[in-house]
């Protein structure tokens, strides 16, 4: 199968890639700078030149794919609403290219939005903080497009990573101590990157259209104990804030930092037969590689 990867230079997308090829496919990978470019020619992909806002570079990588991987995301959360709506835009570019062939489209979510305490699963269709993605990949599904989705943990870990856990690491440093809210019980998900790379293959070369699929492996992570981890490599301790100190203290993260967005991939595991085999996140960051520099 030939594979347009859009995010495919990314920390993830350039794992899915790795997993593409050493599986058999081709991939088409979308760059938006030579560095990126050349980056994907090394690996063994073809090139799309293009972004996310260059919407007939989209439609050139799916209308020359037999499947679509869509990795890309503007992780600016000071401009999240403009970056749901040109994610939006992306989704619909590429859907009306795939339209009536019931090629597949992989669409990338994430956990936020479910009910406080709730352990969410494939089935549970969230509400507020929902990204605009999921919802555009399957309204394709009725004009013939085998869209689905991948929601993937708030924490995908390995070498590189630079998500939320090193920005925990790095304020950590920055104000000599390590932080959770209140009692710190509410649980963040997470996910290997290669994990993550193979369920992605899994789901475009076997997932049925409408369906969501978890990355998940750690169902969830109390926020005290990640910090308590973050502490003791730091050698910084560990203190909880409330809710009116953290935002001084967490910034733009901080109305993440309080949610639980606990989720299992049951279901998941048992559509697809996959099964997460890397090391948890706890574990991972006890390889040191962390806090290394």
């Amino acid at each position: 199968m030939k594979v347009f990867v859009t995010g495919a230079s990314g920390f993830v997308g350039s794992a899915v890639v790795q997993e593409l090829l050493q599986a058999g496919h081709q991939v088409l990978g979308l760059a938006r700078s030579e560095a990126s470019a050349q980056a994907l020619t090394a690996a063994g992909a073809e090139v799309v030149h293009g972004d996310l806002n260059d919407l007939d570079s989209l439609k050139r990588g799916a209308a020359a794919a037999e499947g679509v991987i869509h990795l890309a995301f503007n992780h600016d959360f000071s401009q999240y609403q403009a970056a749901a709506v040109t994610d939006q835009q992306a989704i619909e570019a590429m859907g009306s290219v795939l339209a009536g062939s019931n090629r597949p489209l992989v669409v990338t979510s994430g956990l936020a939005g479910f009910e406080p305490g709730h352990l969410a699963t494939e089935d549970d269709v969230p509400g507020a903080f929902a990204r605009v993605s999921e919802q555009a990949a399957l309204a394709l599904v009725p004009q013939g497009v085998r869209a689905m989705v991948v929601r993937l943990a708030a924490s995908v870990h390995d070498v590189n990573d630079h998500g939320f856990v090193p920005y925990l690491i790095q304020l950590a440093r920055e104000k000599g101590e390590a932080a959770y809210i209140g009692e710190g019980l509410n649980r963040w998900p997470a996910v290997h990157r290669l994990d993550a790379a193979h369920l992605f293959r899994l789901v475009v070369e076997n997932g049925t259209a409408g369906q969501r699929y978890h990355g998940v492996a750690d169902e969830g992570i109390a926020l005290r104990d990640l910090a308590a981890v973050i502490g003791r490599h730091l050698n910084v301790p560990v203190v909880s804030k409330s809710a009116e100190e953290a935002p001084e203290h967490f910034g733009w993260i901080a109305r993440f930092a309080g949610l639980g967005l606990a989720a299992s991939s049951t279901l998941t595991q048992q559509r697809l037969n996959w099964h997460p085999t890397h090391p948890d996140l706890l574990a991972d960051l006890e390889q040191g590689h962390y806090f290394a520099g």
